[in-house]
């Protein structure tokens, strides 16, 4: 089995053997069934067709990976380096998400996903007759999608899909943590403007830290007395209990504060209000979502199609407005998911044919009118190379120039004090404080999703670099350093979707049992780490630049400035 254009036509796979065609002179026919991918109809429909035409071959919308998963196969492991690079994790998420709607939608109308395919090929094999997978690389057509969205529609697809295929209040709360991580730095810088003391963030944090650890401890000591099935619900109620304690009685204030320092108690303070804020608004966001059914929920896909009966999604009707919603919703979203797809499969059709086979396709209705548009006219076709390979998202890559922008700002900063006179002995210690908080920020949220403790050490000891080199993360680190233990592939999305579709069980055992799945761990861990960084970072700018200053004979302004002006002389002295 191979792809290519209609020159090269792709290669059946022998059922006993490669079939001969039909018209070895001439030209073959295709003949094109629109189906559902849920649809009991469906799979009968492609059954009496195949055996009423017996054609040559049998063209399915499958490629290699997805006809071996679905045949019982090894499922695909998934490629370390793809996994962890760039935009791939949240490429993963939207075909995570994506896969969950179409399995939920699955089981609501009692059919396996893609049962008409797998039900063309079995009787197409019953009949010895050949298979074509014609459609393109999954992974390829995911990239190509994700790199057509823009920023707003990737938020509002992410967003529609998480309050769609989950409790509200589960996603609200999920994303008000999101939130709260972001909006802690923001308290340390200017919650002082706001009436937020230092009084205050040390309770806050002191009361976060002792909970923090009480919480750890009792999960660790449970894990250990019952063998590694505890829940999180123990840790977190001593967790809670304790925070709880230190913040009515103010025993351990005294202790916490001045063992870790003012520093220390302030950044998890700050940290802690953020959180609190994020979870309260995420969670009455989730809630009135939940009550009054408006908002992200109401966008759902699985809703939307909920409101069809699945034999009416092959009507040409249904599709061609579900089509023209989903264009409204995101115009290069649709030119790669359904328009790139059309084209791609024309091409193997249109080589099939070409070569004299007759032959019967078995694609989605979405694609039978552009696809068919393509079998008319095969003139029209896009060249292939425009179909395959990797697309760029054709706008400026505003991410990359900030990032660039920020390793420049860091260098320069560190420059410029230097030209300013700094000694050598505060521009190190100024480093090693840079070094020290990021370490602690991304080891210790590493930690907490799960990291062991070596994949935590090391993204911890790169995160100073990381978080100002654009082209790097610390949670890379960190997930290269768990994939020694990990083995991850396409079958944990089957499991992730099993876990999410048991709507009986507390959701902290769901989220539990999740974090057992490779796949899901790996990404919450190299997440976490990255976070972790990002927050060290806002935080040393809130903290530690101004007790640097307070140090010196002048503000870090005044000194840059200075640093500026001396680099200037000494340019000039050297041009003239």
């Amino acid at each position: 089995m191979s792809h290519g254009s209609h020159d090269d036509p792709p290669t059946p796979e022998d059922a006993p053997g490669t079939p001969t065609p039909s018209n070895p002179e001439g030209e073959g026919s295709v003949t094109v069934v629109g189906t559902a991918h849920v649809s009991e109809a469906s799979v009968r429909e492609v059954e009496e067709t195949v055996e009423a035409e017996r054609p040559d071959i049998v063209a399915v919308e499958l490629d290699e990976g997805r006809y071996r998963q679905m045949r019982g196969g090894t499922p695909d492991d998934l490629d370390p380096g793809d996994l962890l690079g760039g935009n791939t994790v949240f490429q993963f998420l939207a075909y995570w998400m994506l896969s969950y709607v179409q399995t939920r939608m699955g089981e609501k109308f009692d059919v396996e996903p893609g049962a008409e395919q797998l039900a063309a090929v079995e009787t197409a094999e019953s009949l010895g007759l050949g298979v074509a997978l014609v459609d393109r690389e999954i992974n390829t057509t995911i990239q190509r999608f994700w790199a057509r969205l823009t920023l707003v529609e990737k938020f509002r697809m992410l967003g529609a899909l998480a309050f769609g295929v989950t409790d509200p209040r589960v996603a609200g709360v999920t994303f008000g943590v999101v939130v709260g991580l972001l909006l802690g730095p923001l308290i340390a810088v200017f919650g002082g403007s706001v009436g937020i003391g230092t009084a205050l963030l040390t309770a806050v944090g002191t009361s976060l830290l002792a909970g923090a650890a009480a919480g750890y401890l009792t999960f660790e000591g449970a894990r250990a007395v019952t063998g590694g099935s505890s829940g999180p619900t123990p840790a977190a109620a001593a967790g809670l209990g304790v925070a709880a304690t230190v913040g009515v009685t103010g025993i351990g204030v005294d202790f916490l504060t001045s063992t870790l320092s003012t520093f220390v108690v302030s950044a998890a303070g700050s940290l802690g209000l953020g959180l609190a804020a994020g979870l309260g608004v995420g969670l009455v966001a989730g809630v009135l979502v939940d009550a009054l059914g408006i908002g992200l929920a109401e966008e759902s896909p699985e809703d939307d199609l909920a409101e069809f009966d699945p034999d009416e999604l092959t009507d040409g009707d249904v599709v061609s407005a579900m089509m023209e919603e989903f264009r409204a919703f995101s115009p290069g979203g649709a030119e790669a998911l359904i328009d790139e797809r059309d084209a791609y499969i024309g091409h193997q059709l249109v080589g099939l044919r070409e070569a004299g086979y007759d032959v019967v396709a078995v694609l989605g209705a979405g694609h039978r009118a552009g696809v068919e548009a393509y079998l008319r006219d095969p003139r029209t076709l896009p060249p292939m190379e425009s179909l395959v390979g990797e697309a760029s998202g054709g706008r400026v890559p505003w991410g990359k120039l900030l990032g660039f922008g920020i390793t420049a700002a860091f260098v320069g900063f560190f420059v410029l004090l230097a030209m300013a006179g700094v000694r050598n002995v505060e521009l190190l210690r100024l480093f090693a404080a840079w070094f020290l908080i990021n370490g602690v920020f991304a080891a210790g949220l590493a930690k907490v999703a799960g990291a062991r403790w070596r994949s935590a050490g090391v993204g911890g000891l790169v995160a100073w670099m990381t978080s100002v080199n654009p082209l790097l993360a610390p949670g890379w680190f960190t997930g290269y350093m768990e994939l020694r233990h990990l083995k991850v592939n396409v079958s944990d999305i089957g499991t992730l979707n099993e876990l999410l579709s048991d709507e009986t069980r507390p959701i902290t055992d769901i989220v539990s049992d999740m974090l057992d799945v490779p796949l899901f761990r790996l990404i919450v861990v190299v997440a976490m780490t990255n976070v972790g960084s990002v927050i060290a970072s806002v935080l040393f700018a809130a903290y530690v630049l101004p007790a640097f200053s307070a140090s010196l004979d002048a503000g870090v302004t005044e000194l840059m400035v200075r640093g500026a002006r001396r680099s200037a002389e000494l340019l000039w002295e050297a041009v003239a």
